[in-house]
Parts: structure tokens; C-alpha cells; sequence
């Protein structure tokens, strides 16, 4: 029987593993849907709670923002005591996303068996915020900031991190995000999480491994590398030069380019649109004039490869307006798709098959053991 030829696509590029209606990103023509429902009519002005109705039912609620869904994700803020057992035997010094990472692993404890249900995400949405801002004000031993029941899901995660309620600016610019960042197709994090799902294994081990995912600087962590690029550059004046140097190492820039888009990047839009609501003027000049230099660069350097602004570029100017620390940018992104995470896990038990793809080898064959003689006398 003849071996079977496989065609090798290194990092699943272009294949196709399965069937979703959740999102839809359609990189050439740089559009993003949820259910159907384009992401330009979602990002602003669209209550969170609607869009974490919309992704895990299939179709918006019957009013705005949804009354009983925002009640369910308020009365899971308040953490149970062996969560917080875990918060406090935290080393301090732990990175905010690793020990996120962490914190969900524990939710799951033994109680939560497959197959996902949509209560299961509830609770990972609604406690996942105060997982974090407890931890985070552990760490700087500041007292706890209990969770507000009057807030809304984005409003009550400022409020839990800083103790000062947000302002509605502040609130629709994070708003915005998070309903720009629930979900994207079959990115690393959600992949990792459907492979975990497929085994039958449970919602929180699966949230786990998307966390670890998300962790890397090449899907989840960028936000951050933009602000410390921002820093670098500091003024306008000096951003051709920066940049032109930069490229002649050929080293990135973060901020540009996506796997996904072959055009402009919608979120990337939007965002724009928000940081302009919400960011100091200065900086947001600053970050405006550093993006025209860049992108007049890469076009120069590298003409045919339709390299464009990205989610992560503006998504640092947005979450330095409402007051975030670096620290916080990977982990707020992960806050956000849980929304998206819960979705898929639904969705892969739904039918459900094992994730096993193949691998082309490519070691050597029909080697001899050697012989080591009749072994000790």
C-alpha cells in the first residue's frame, strides 16, 4: 500500500479545520463579523453585555443592555474562598498574566465536568476580572476593592483594579475594546482551547491552555512593545530616522502586519476612532505621526507585502488613555476574549471530534541498533 503524500503548511496556514459561526474575518477585504453582524455596527455605542448575548446565543438580546445577562455576570464577581486562598499564596512579584493563567486553572477544580455548558461561562466571564484585580492589588498591597454591583461588567474592572470609578469616557473607550477583541476566528489562543475541548477535557483547562497562548508576544503581547516604541521614538521629528534604523536591522515594528488581513485591519480602525475620544492629544499625535512614517517605510522596503496597521497598535494608545499599566495590556486583551473562548468551547462540543493533525517526518529510517556486546561479565 502506497504511503500517503502530505503537503506540510508550516503554521497551519490556509487549512481549514473545521466549521464556525461565530466570526468571520475576511482578510482581503478587511471586514470581521460577529453572528452575521459587521463589527463597525457593534464597537461603538453597543452595551458589552449585548455582544457577549449576541456571541454566546447566536443572536442579539431583546433589549440593550440585557437586564438578566447583566444581573449573571454580577453575581459572579464575588469570588468563592478557595479562590482567594489561591490569590494570597501568589508570589507577589508574579507577572499579572501568569498569574491569571493560574487563577483560571484553579477555577477549574473537579466541578465543572464536560461538556461546557453556557452557566460554566458565565462564570468564567464574570469572575476572570476579579481573579485579576485582586491579584494586581495583592501585589502592590493595596486594600481590595470589592466588586459594585451597580457597574457594568467593563466599568466594574477599572473600578476593581483602581478604587476610583471610571469616567463614561473612560468606560466607552474599554468598552469598545473588549467588544472589538471577544473573538477572532481561529487565532492561537481560541485553536489551543478548541484542541483542549476536543478531548473531552473541561471549559477551564481549556481557558488555560488559551491563556498560555495568548501569553506570547507574537499573538497577545505586542500592545505593550507599540508603548515602549512610542517611547523610544518620543517626538515626531524623530520617527523616519527611528524607524529607517529599525528596518536596516531588520528588526520589527510592532503595531504592523497581520497574518489575517491583507488590507487594512478594521479593528485597527475603530480603534483609532476610540483613542481620538479618549487619549491624551499629544500622544495620540505622536502615535498618529510615528504610524504614517512607518507605513510609508514598509510600503518602500517591502512593496508587495500589503502590510498594514493592526489591532495592537492603537489598542496600546486606548488602553494607556484609560489608565492601565503595561503590565495589564496582555492580560485586559485575555478579559476581553474570554467572551470569544466560551463561545468556541460550546461550539467544538457541538459534534465534537479529537484535534489530531499529522506531521510529514523527516528523520531518517531503517537504522540498525547498534550491538553492544554480551553485556557485564
Amino acid at each position: 500500500m502506497a504511503t500517503p503524500v502530505h503537503t506540510a503548511m508550516r503554521g497551519l496556514e490556509d487549512v481549514v479545520i473545521g466549521d464556525s459561526a461565530i466570526s468571520l474575518v475576511a482578510g482581503e477585504t478587511g471586514g470581521l463579523t460577529y453572528r452575521g453582524y459587521d463589527i463597525r455596527e457593534l464597537a461603538l455605542g453597543t452595551p458589552y453585555e449585548s455582544v457577549v448575548h449576541l456571541l454566546l446565543t447566536g443572536s442579539p438580546p431583546s433589549e440593550h443592555p440585557p437586564r438578566d445577562l447583566v444581573r449573571t455576570l454580577a453575581a459572579r464577581r464575588t469570588l468563592p474562598p478557595e479562590a482567594q486562598r489561591v490569590i494570597d499564596a501568589l508570589d507577589p512579584l508574579t507577572p499579572p498574566m501568569d498569574a491569571l493563567r493560574t487563577l483560571v486553572s484553579a477555577l477549574g477544580n473537579g466541578q465543572h465536568p464536560y461538556p461546557p455548558t453556557v452557566e460554566q461561562g458565565y462564570e468564567l466571564i464574570g469572575r476572570a476580572p476579579s481573579l485579576l484585580a485582586f491579584f494586581v492589588r495583592r501585589s502592590r498591597r493595596q486594600p481590595l476593592v470589592p466588586p459594585d454591583p451597580a457597574l457594568g461588567h467593563v466599568a466594574n474592572y477599572l473600578w476593581m483594579l483602581s478604587g476610583v470609578t471610571p469616567t463614561p469616557a473612560q468606560v466607552r473607550a474599554l468598552e469598545g475594546y473588549f467588544i472589538l477583541l471577544a473573538d477572532h476566528g481561529m487565532n492561537a489562543s481560541t485553536f489551543a482551547l478548541r484542541v483542549v475541548l476536543s478531548t473531552n477535557s473541561d471549559l477551564f483547562a481549556g481557558a488555560t491552555a488559551a491563556l498560555a497562548a495568548l501569553k506570547g508576544p507574537i499573538h497577545g503581547g505586542a500592545p505593550a512593545r507599540v508603548s515602549e516604541m512610542l517611547d523610544e521614538i518620543g517626538s515626531a521629528d524623530r520617527a523616519a530616522a527611528w524607524i529607517s534604523d529599525r528596518l536596516g536591522r531588520k528588526e520589527l515594528l510592532y503595531g504592523f502586519g497581520h497574518r489575517a488581513y491583507k488590507v487594512e485591519d478594521p479593528r485597527a480602525i475603530l480603534l483609532h476612532t476610540i483613542a481620538r475620544g479618549v487619549a491624551d492629544p499629544n500622544r495620540l499625535a505622536l502615535a498618529e505621526a510615528v504610524e504614517r512614517e512607518a507605513l510609508a517605510a514598509l510600503r518602500r522596503a517591502r512593496p508587495s507585502a500589503r502590510l498594514y496597521t493592526n489591532v495592537e497598535y492603537y489598542s496600546a494608545v486606548v488602553l494607556e488613555s484609560v489608565g492601565l499599566p503595561r503590565e495589564m495590556f496582555t492580560p485586559t486583551f485575555a478579559l476581553a476574549r474570554t467572551v470569544g473562548w466560551v463561545a468556541h468551547a460550546l461550539e467544538q462540543a457541538t459534534g465534537n471530534r479529537l484535534i489530531r493533525p499529522d506531521v510529514r517526518y523527516t528523520g531518517p529510517t531503517g537504522l540498525t541498533w547498534p550491538r553492544y556486546g554480551a553485556g557485564p561479565p
